[in-house]
Order: structure tokens, then sequence, then C-alpha cells
């Protein structure tokens, strides 16, 4: 099986992890946040403009390995205050407005300045 690093221009990078990676026919997107790559700057103080932001920034990835939003199976989500719940449904829904992937919400571990969610992602190209 081959690997291969995913890289777009149009999300956030790190020299710490990979944006994604290319797994057989697996695409795994790294937790993603809420940075607008244009400026470097956070899209915006509040839960729905930053989840508006993670998942473009995951959906650039997605289109950068060849796939998009319709082909993601699993998605798992980290939330800086978990009383955002019901505000990052509103915004996630607009995403996956049907047949949602798998998901999973948790409390983000780590305390980041400013940082009130990332989200990953694993889709399934057949």
């Amino acid at each position: 099986m081959t690997r291969d690093i995913v890289r777009s221009a149009k999300a956030p990078s790190s020299p710490f992890f990979s944006q994604g990676v290319k797994a057989g026919p697996f695409i795994f997107v790294s937790g993603t946040v809420g940075t607008d790559p244009s400026n470097g700057q956070l899209a915006g103080d509040s839960i729905r403009d930053q989840t508006r932001q993670a998942l473009t920034n995951c959906e650039a990835i997605l289109e950068a390995a060849g796939t998009g939003l319709g082909d993601v199976v699993e998605v798992g989500v980290l939330l800086g205050n978990p009383s955002d719940f019901a505000e990052l449904n509103e915004e996630y829904a607009r995403w996956f407005p049907q047949d949602p992937p798998t998901r999973y919400v948790a409390k983000l571990g780590v305390d980041l300045p400013g940082i009130l969610v990332s989200i990953r992602m694993t889709a399934f190209i057949s």
C-alpha cells in the first residue's frame, strides 16, 4: 500500500503534521481549525465562523486529494467549549444536509487561545 501526503494551498499548514494522507482508498484529514489561510487569522470569534472555516479547510484538503465531502465516511470534532454544541450542529448541518457521515464530538484536550473547534475527517474513494 502506498502512502501519499496531501497538500492544499487553500488550507492552513503546519510543520508538525500533514494536512492529509492518502493511504489506499482512504484520505485522512488532520484536525483542522478555523484559520483563514489567506491571512493566517481565525475566521472569527464565534463557533459558527470557526466551524465554517474549519470545514472549508477540510474540503480544500479533500479536493487536493481528488475527492470531496460526498466521500467522507467519518468526522471527528473537538470543541473548546461543550456549550457550543448546538451552534456547531447548526453550521455542520449545512455542510452535510442528507445522509451525514458518522461523527464524534469531544472536548478539546488542550487550551489553545481563541480556538473553538478542530475538525478531522476520513474519506473513502471507491
